[in-house]
């Protein structure tokens, strides 16, 4: 069954294997086929989920709701997010104003089918926003019932103390960041990590397996196989495309094959399982578009991989790694 860990600093415990709708939900896969995914998570001990009300132009949030009905609420933590644009996309329906975060936390809880969430995120920094007026929004949230912890996604480490000093003078607390994390995208490592440690800051990381090339079946010099990520422009095509022009990586992550039978683990488990290795990740998030593949991700929880594994897999990957902070980028302006 999949362990849990604190989010953080906070006393809030969840499950170190999060299942997120992203792509999928609402979108890449059926409802029904969705609804079975959710329960096998459930099935394999995963009570975290987590969603935002721009995924599937909201439908991922009603999907998730649906999907969830019947459990009982205090046995789940469920998170959402609020800054890309919803709905009929007026000038309005972006960004992190205290207008926007007021609507959108409504919105999602009547999408998700409850009273509160238990994280709320900012899923980017909005630079046309006072930090001020959001963090206040997101107070009289908490205050209010609606959000029991608040958290962000990708933000670099000077908005996360900028926002995590206001939380504190606001009387709530920034528990958390939802970066891009993997064997390949390491980001966070030089800068935002530390801050986090510093501000008792969790991440909630996502791709863990680089978009699915971490899975090894992405060839060298070979077409991405039928019904891949790579295939589906609906489906992030263009976000692995940055790996699949790389035949030295894809030779590289192939090379990765022994660690991980050494380990008796698949390649996802493996990059799964590397994630979960740094302290200050809180979970590491999941998606499927079969319960199938739930069940074998899953057995990426618990799993210490050695130190002498560890430099293994840094020595294989060399120069292919991606580690300059500055990807960890600021919108110039709210996508309207």
């Amino acid at each position: 069954m999949v362990q849990h860990r604190y989010l953080g600093n906070s006393g809030l415990k969840i499950s170190e294997i999060t299942y997120g709708n992203w792509l999928t939900h609402g979108s890449q896969v059926e409802n029904e086929v969705a609804t079975r995914c959710v329960h096998a998570a459930l099935d394999a001990g995963i009570t975290t989920f987590d969603t935002a009300d721009t995924y599937a132009n909201t439908v991922a949030e009603t999907v998730l709701g649906e999907a969830l009905a019947g459990v009982p609420r205090h046995e789940l933590e469920i998170f959402t997010k609020v800054y890309f644009p919803t709905g009929s996309k007026g000038p309005n329906d972006t960004g992190l104003s205290r207008k926007h975060v007021m609507e959108s936390i409504d919105a999602s809880l009547r999408r998700l089918g409850t009273d509160y969430v238990d994280l709320y995120q900012a899923h980017r920094y909005d630079v046309e926003t006072p930090l001020e007026e959001t963090m206040q929004a997101f107070a009289d949230i908490v205050r209010a019932g609606k959000a029991l912890y608040i958290g962000v996604s990708e933000w670099p480490a000077d908005k996360l103390r900028a926002g995590h000093a206001l939380a504190r003078e606001l009387g709530f607390g920034l528990i958390s960041n939802q970066p891009q994390y993997s064997m390949l995208w390491r980001v966070i490592e030089p800068e935002v990590v530390p801050a986090s440690v510093e501000l008792g800051i969790g991440q909630i990381v996502w791709s863990p397996v680089a978009q699915g090339v971490l899975t090894g079946k992405y060839l060298p010099g070979q077409a991405p196989p039928a019904g891949s990520r790579a295939t589906d422009e609906k489906g992030g095509a263009s976000m692995i495309r940055r790996f699949l022009g790389d035949d030295d990586l894809l030779t590289r992550v192939q090379e990765l094959r022994p660690v991980a039978e050494e380990l008796g683990l698949t390649m996802a488990q493996l990059a799964i399982a590397w994630v979960l290795q740094n302290d200050n990740v809180s979970a590491a998030i999941i998606g499927a578009s079969r319960p199938e593949q739930v069940a074998e991700n899953v057995r990426a929880s618990g799993v210490e991989i050695p130190e002498e594994l560890m430099a293994r897999i840094d020595t294989v990957l060399g120069d292919k790694v991606v580690r300059d902070p500055s990807l960890t980028t600021v919108p110039e302006a709210r996508l309207a």
